[in-house]
């Protein structure tokens, strides 16, 4: 290499997925993805979205114009629905175990703490015998490995989505001379998480007579901002160099 080449550096949304997949794999989980632009059978019907919910709203959801019937993804959940859905065509029975990162868009108003496109990062476990302890296991050892020294607890809130029953939000807080000051000792609200909704197994093709699991999904970018004491989520996407050499 050249003496006057300078050497890149690697985005934080990237660094953040890269270590995540290498917790979740060290958890036993295989990565997994699906496509940016989705038809409304996986991204809706299939995680048991009534034909009204509102999160169907053009507000909320860029549709495509010459594309009826497809849009653009709003979460990596229908990644879920594909993954179960291909490993019984291939007569593979649960257990299942994957992470889902990946780049996802609402119709949102830009501000420092939204934008229209953004990242998800979701997980899926399946097996005879999994709960909502289980979810909370895997919970505290993510975080734990993307918070280091640092004490973690994790607690849940009743909460309602459609594809998970029962749903919880996920409140994290981290403790110890490690953690960041102006998270120490905080409550905060990292997403939503719960047990697979019978309906979403059964769409899938998975007994859910016979198999139960978890699943919860949380934004890459908001995690990014508290583990690197980012203020401007639209830093993310500025491709300003200032902000991304940094890192």
């Amino acid at each position: 290499m050249a003496e006057n080449t300078t050497r890149g550096h690697m985005h934080p949304i990237s660094s953040f997925i890269r270590e995540a997949n290498r917790i979740f794999f060290d958890m036993g989980f295989a990565f997994a993805e699906g496509p940016l632009l989705e038809s409304e059978h996986y991204n809706f019907d299939a995680l048991n979205f009534e034909k009204d919910h509102p999160a169907r709203d053009m507000q909320d959801t860029f549709f495509i114009k010459d594309e009826p019937g497809y849009l653009l993804r709003t979460h990596t959940s229908p990644v879920q629905v594909r993954y179960m859905e291909a490993q019984i065509k291939k007569g593979i029975q649960p257990p299942y175990r994957i992470v889902v990162p990946g780049k996802v868009f609402r119709n949102e108003a830009t501000d420092m703490g939204h934008e229209a496109e953004f990242f998800h990062i979701e997980a899926l476990a399946v097996d005879t015998d999994i709960t909502l302890a289980h979810l909370k296991g895997t919970l505290a050892q993510f975080f734990s490995g993307m918070f280091k020294g640092t004490q973690v607890e994790v607690r849940f809130r009743p909460s309602f989505f459609p594809f998970t029953e029962p749903s919880v939000e996920v409140d994290m807080r981290i403790t110890g001379e490690n953690a960041p000051e102006k998270l120490r000792d905080k409550w905060m609200e990292m997403g939503g998480a719960g047990m697979v909704h019978p309906n979403v197994l059964r769409n899938a093709g998975v007994d859910p007579e016979k198999y139960q699991g978890f699943a919860f999904g949380f934004g890459i970018d908001r995690l990014a901002m508290l583990r690197w004491g980012i203020d401007d989520v639209r830093l993310m996407h500025s491709a300003d160099l200032r902000f991304i050499n940094q890192f």
